[in-house]
C-alpha cells in the first residue's frame, strides 16, 4: 500500500505523541540500583503523575537512600518521593549553568496544592569545584543531597539525575496536609473554645429577648397552654396580639357593654310604667263613659 503525500505529510504529527511519551517505570527497570526507588514510585501511584508531564526531571536515589524513607506512612512517602519530581528539564549541562549559580525549583509536590510555605520547592546551588548540591527551598533548610550522575535523559523531555540522599522538607512529617493544616488547626482550635464561649454567650443572649417578651410572655403562658412550640416566634408573634386585646377589653367591652346594659333596663323600666299608667287611664276613662251612658 503507498502512501499518498498529504498521508506523509500528517505522520510525523501522528507519530510526535508517542515519541514524546515516556514510562519513569521501564527507564528505572534498567538500572538495579534504583528498584527501591521505583518501587515506591509504583506503590505511591505517583508513575501516572510522572508519565503523564511532557518535560520533567526525576531525582532518584539509590536502593539504600530510598530505604530510608520506605517504612513511612504511603501518603507522606508519596508527598517526599513528589518534591524529588522538578517540573522542568535539567540536564548535567544546564544544572552547571545556573543563572547566578543557584535556582528555585517548582516540585510536583507544589503542583499538588497539598504543600505549605516552600514545602513544594528545592533549593538548586552550584558550589563550585563541579559540586551541584539541592535543599528544601524553605527558609533556613540545608543542601544535603549532591548531584551524582545524569542517569537517562530524552532531551527537553525528560531528564533522571542521581542525587545522593533523599530530601525531607521540614514539617513535612505526618504529611504535608498536615503541616498546611495543623498552623490553622490551631487557629481553629483556638476559635473554637470561643465558639464555644459564644454559644454560651448566645444562649444567654437568646434567653436575654426572652424576658423582655417575658412582659408579655406570661400572658401568653396563660393564655395558651403549649408555650414551648415557638420560643423565638411565639414571644414576637404573641405579644403584639397579647397586648392589643389587652387594652381594648378594659376600654370596650367592659365599658360600653355595662353601661348600655344599665341603660337598657333603666329605658325599659320607664316605657313599662307609662303604658301601665295610660293603660290605666285609657280603663278609667272608659269605666266613666260606660257609666254615664247606663246613667242616662
Amino acid at each position: 500500500m503507498t502512501l499518498r503525500p498529504p498521508t506523509l505529510f500528517f505522520l510525523p504529527f501522528l507519530l510526535f505523541p508517542l515519541a514524546a511519551s515516556h514510562n519513569i517505570t521501564r527507564i528505572l527497570a534498567q538500572f538495579d540500583d534504583f528498584s527501591t526507588f521505583n518501587s515506591l514510585l509504583t506503590q505511591t501511584q505517583l508513575v501516572s503523575d510522572i508519565n503523564s508531564r511532557r518535560t520533567i526531571t526525576v531525582l532518584a536515589v539509590d536502593n539504600g537512600a530510598a530505604s530510608s524513607v520506605s517504612s513511612r506512612p504511603t501518603d507522606e512517602l508519596k508527598k517526599i518521593l513528589s518534591v524529588h519530581v522538578v517540573l522542568d528539564y535539567y540536564d548535567d549541562a544546564k544544572l552547571h549553568k545556573l543563572p547566578n549559580h543557584t535556582a528555585i525549583l517548582t516540585t510536583l509536590f507544589q503542583a499538588t496544592g497539598l504543600a505549605s510555605g516552600r514545602n513544594g520547592f528545592l533549593n538548586v546551588t552550584n558550589m563550585g569545584n563541579g559540586q551541584i548540591a539541592f535543599g528544601s527551598a524553605v527558609p533556613g533548610s540545608s543542601l544535603v543531597a549532591n548531584f551524582v550522575k545524569v542517569v537517562a535523559t530524552r532531551p527537553y523531555n525528560i531528564s533522571v539525575i542521581q542525587i545522593s540522599s533523599v530530601i525531607v522538607p521540614p514539617n513535612i512529617s505526618g504529611g504535608a496536609s498536615n503541616h498546611s493544616t495543623s498552623p490553622t488547626a490551631a487557629p481553629v482550635a483556638a476559635p473554637a473554645p470561643a465558639n464555644a464561649t459564644r454559644t454560651p454567650t448566645l444562649a444567654p443572649s437568646e434567653d436575654a429577648p426572652s424576658p423582655t417578651p417575658d412582659a408579655a410572655s406570661p400572658s401568653d403562658v396563660s393564655n395558651g397552654p403549649s408555650p414551648a412550640d415557638a420560643p423565638a416566634d411565639a414571644p414576637a408573634s404573641d405579644t403584639p396580639v397579647a397586648s392589643p386585646p389587652g387594652p381594648m377589653s378594659p376600654d370596650g367591652s367592659p365599658a360600653g357593654a355595662p353601661s348600655n346594659n344599665a341603660d337598657a333596663p333603666a329605658g325599659d323600666s320607664s316605657a313599662a310604667e307609662r303604658v301601665v299608667a295610660g293603660a290605666g287611664v285609657a280603663i278609667t276613662m272608659a269605666f266613666a263613659m260606660l257609666g254615664s251612658l247606663q246613667m242616662s
